[in-house]
């Protein structure tokens, strides 16, 4: 159940940030174009739109965060699979193991380092002005230079992505030690369509067996 809704909020994040982004940049470019037409650019030049690059920045790393998440738990991460298939079962088996406890290590690291980071860079002023808490000479954080919103909020991602990774391959480590299987993502495959025999007469009319 934990995994299912994990899932669902990876991939509606995933694409809700891909998009937004996408439509953000078409912002700025069109606005681009129509500051030099003639007839509206005394009105589209009004409108301020430099913000778009900042926050599409923000968007792709946010992003980038959560999809590597997403991709341990689906296996679309390239790891140590090339070698382990040129190893002995029971080899393969210890080196797959160590690389996903060395990457729960290295992922919760990281996100221990962004969470402190986050904190010192203005979550703390923040959770504390909003509580009512005494703030002594806990510092406000700097803001970013075209939003000006608090860079803590941007930052957030590297430790609830880094954590959330951490997460994933404890699950995948887990699932390899209770059934001995990996999961696989077979780069060719679309979800929601259906896998089409092979005809080599179809793929190479020209050539004949």
């Amino acid at each position: 159940m934990l995994n299912r809704i994990l899932d669902h909020l990876e991939e509606w994040l995933i694409a809700f940030l891909m998009g937004a982004a996408t439509l953000v940049i078409f912002m700025a470019v069109l606005h681009r174009f129509l500051s030099g037409v003639p007839v509206i650019q005394d009105y589209t030049i009004r409108l301020d739109v430099s913000w778009a690059q900042e926050l599409c920045i923000y968007m792709f790393v946010w992003m980038a965060k959560f999809g590597a998440a997403y991709g341990v738990r689906h296996g679309t991460h390239v790891g140590v699979d090339v070698l382990v298939r040129k190893l002995p079962a029971s080899k393969a088996k210890w080196l797959i193991l160590f690389g996903l406890f060395a990457g729960a290590v290295f992922t919760g690291i990281v996100g221990t380092l962004g969470a402190t980071f986050v904190w010192d860079n203005g979550f703390h002023y923040a959770l504390f002005h909003k509580l009512g808490l005494e703030l002594g000479d806990v510092p406000e954080g700097p803001t970013s230079p075209d939003m000006e919103i608090p860079t803590w909020v941007a930052y957030a991602c590297v430790p609830l992505g880094s954590y959330l990774m951490c997460l994933r391959f404890l699950q995948v480590a887990w699932q390899f030690i209770r059934t001995g299987e990996l999961p696989h993502h077979e780069h060719g495959h679309v979800e929601g369509i259906d896998e089409a025999p092979t005809d080599a007469n179809l793929v190479s009319p020209g050539v004949r067996e």
